[in-house]
């Protein structure tokens, strides 16, 4: 049995590596052709230069690092213009000033200045998982941030918002509305964040070939330094480090890798009632 086991396991590590050298040969291509793509909907793209202008849309001071780590540091790896807009100060314990200052800690150490990065204080935004947030007034925020910015990719939730929150879904469904309403211009990509089963969730970076292998938008993976970067990040967070943000850190395949669909585009200025 051991002599099986063993070649199997060397060749599954090969073949992580492999992956992973790949990606980083392939990632520039893959977000030309994304940019491509969309630009191709209203016009042919003049230039084959990827020149990403990403905006990342979460709901919380975590959320960066907990999900979006090694998005974020591949991006700034390729020069990328990467902004990140949270919806709220992350005040659910009372500690929305000291979250502020650690999510802007946790931004510098993945690679986005505080001047790249918008925090919002709303009312009606507040982080509870039991509220119901504003679907118009998040579609009307992360708007006008990508008409202010002229971004050309926006990078947010799905539907399961990963952990299930509800103030993540909310953005998901927000962003779905201004892609299915048209309501973005049409070189603007909206991506959203997949959800993976729990099974796949903690096998950490043994979960990349299956990652690579299922379809998707855009994967983005992070090697050793990578993940050095988003633990650092993740440290960052004082007030939120648990004795299960640890196991987190080690074991989710979130710290590693993320893989993203793109949102299906509706008729330009589309009126839903």
């Amino acid at each position: 049995m051991t002599i099986i086991i063993v070649p199997m396991v060397i060749f599954y590590f090969i073949w992580i590596t492999f992956i992973y050298y790949r990606h980083r040969r392939t990632l520039d291509k893959s977000l030309k052709c994304i940019l491509n793509s969309s630009s191709n909907r209203g016009a042919i793209a003049t230039s084959n230069d990827a020149d990403v202008r990403a905006l990342i849309v979460t709901a919380h001071p975590d959320d960066e690092c907990m999900f979006f780590a090694p998005t974020i540091i591949r991006l700034v790896e390729l020069n990328a213009t990467v902004r990140l807009l949270c919806l709220s100060e992350g005040n659910y314990y009372n500690q929305g000033t000291q979250r502020k200052k650690e999510l802007l800690n946790s931004c510098a150490m993945l690679g986005i200045p505080a001047s790249h990065v918008t925090i919002l204080d709303q009312k009606e935004l507040p982080d509870d998982p039991s509220a119901e947030w504003s679907i118009s007034l998040i579609s009307s925020l992360v708007r006008k941030h990508i008409r202010s910015h002229s971004f050309n990719m926006v990078l947010t939730f799905d539907e399961r918002g990963v952990s299930g929150h509800a103030n993540h879904t909310a953005i998901h469904e927000a962003v779905s509305h201004l892609a299915s309403t048209g309501q973005v211009t049409d070189d603007c990509c909206l991506l959203s964040l997949v959800t993976v089963g729990l099974f796949r969730k903690y096998l950490f970076f043994l979960e990349l070939p299956v990652s690579w292998l299922w379809p998707s938008a855009l994967c983005c993976v992070t090697g050793p330094r990578g993940y050095a970067k988003a633990k650092t990040a993740m440290f960052c967070h004082v007030t939120q480090l648990l004795w299960f943000r640890h196991l987190y850190i080690f074991f989710s395949r979130y710290m590693f890798v993320n893989t993203f669909q793109m949102l299906p585009r509706g008729p330009r200025n589309l009126k839903i009632y």
